[in-house]
């Protein structure tokens, strides 16, 4: 998703497609005489858009530790069972080897020996308690060392559900937070006159025309090719803020999903897209590098040739493709 402070490249219609009249102006270094009918309130719901996929990425990243820490729990889990029924078998066994002594002979061996009707059956007996002495020793140090495991990994994932806890709550919270912006922006939006309010959701679901598909912009090697041509297939596909495909994507699950398809995988958040692979200069940018927007990272897209990117935009517009000069470019990076 993004905020889509963009430069609109000739044959845009401004009146429908610009989101924030007054900013785009101020980036050109000049303010207009007069700002058009609802240009405060677009400029608004462009920040809150901004604000919004800043929350986002928060969120993917804190439900991606959430559901890193749920497997690590349950690998845990599992151990601990495994182990239990360890410990289980051990103390059967030593009770087993514990009878076995006890109705081999308990008493003395001296005195054994001496009343014994055969003493050669009675040594036999003998080296065979030696030998179950020795056995039942082995089984108390196992036992012993699988009961010190058991705890520590009982301790190590009692810790493990606490930090659990604390990613669900924290999860909750950027859910909450997209949602509250989400909704003003939608609020805004509404509040416009008919006919902008008309003309803004025309351009959000618009397929941008005057930037056809940048054919002939072959992707250089065979696992970018492959990405590219994932992000293609997603084309006009919803924007749905924390999901990573199939059926929506926000800008950094697009990536995510596309490159999947490479037989790649890309860390889920944008800021961490940055760094997961070579740093290029945008002049020498080619179809699937990742665009990285705005210097924090929060925004992301897939550049597809000929000056254009394909993304994930912001709600209500589906993946599509965009000048990459849309916003501000703060690096690009080849997977």
């Amino acid at each position: 998703m993004g905020s889509h402070r963009r430069l609109a490249p000739s044959g845009f219609d401004r009146g429908a497609l610009a989101l924030c009249v007054l900013s785009t102006a101020a980036a050109l270094g000049a303010v207009p005489a007069q700002a058009a009918p609802g240009a405060d309130t677009r400029a608004e719901v462009d920040r809150l858009y901004e604000e919004a996929e800043k929350a986002t990425q928060a969120y993917d990243k804190a439900d991606e530790h959430a559901g890193r820490l749920r497997r690590e729990v349950r690998d845990t889990q599992d151990h601990i069972a495994r182990q239990q029924q360890r410990v289980n078998e051990l103390r059967e066994q030593l009770g087993s080897l514990a009878g076995a002594q006890y109705r081999s002979g308990g008493i003395d061996p001296a005195v054994a020996l001496l009343f014994s009707a055969d003493p050669d059956d009675y040594l036999d007996k003998a080296s065979m308690l030696d030998r179950i002495g020795a056995r039942q020793a082995g089984r108390l140090r196992e036992l012993r060392s699988v009961l010190r495991e058991l705890a520590q990994e009982r301790a190590e994932a009692a810790g493990t559900l606490a930090e659990l806890e604390r990613s669900r709550k924290a999860v909750a919270a950027h859910k909450r937070t997209v949602e509250r912006k989400l909704a003003r922006a939608r609020q805004l939006i509404n509040a416009l006159p008919a006919g902008e309010r008309a003309a803004y959701d025309r351009a959000s679901r618009g397929s941008r025309a005057d930037l056809p598909e940048p054919a002939g912009a072959a992707a250089p090697g065979g696992r970018a090719a492959a990405a590219l041509a994932a992000a293609r297939s997603a084309l006009g596909r919803p924007y749905v803020w924390g999901a990573n495909g199939p059926s929506g994507f926000d800008c950094s699950g697009l990536m995510q999903w596309a490159y999947a398809h490479a037989g790649i995988h890309l860390p889920r958040t944008s800021q961490e897209q940055r760094f997961a692979g070579r740093q290029v200069p945008l002049s020498q940018a080619r179809p699937g590098d990742l665009v990285v927007y705005r210097s924090d990272a929060s925004h992301v897209a897939m550049y597809a040739g000929n000056g254009q990117v394909i993304h994930a935009p912001y709600p209500g517009a589906p993946v599509r493709y965009d000048p990459v000069g849309m916003m501000p470019v703060s690096s690009v990076t080849r997977p």
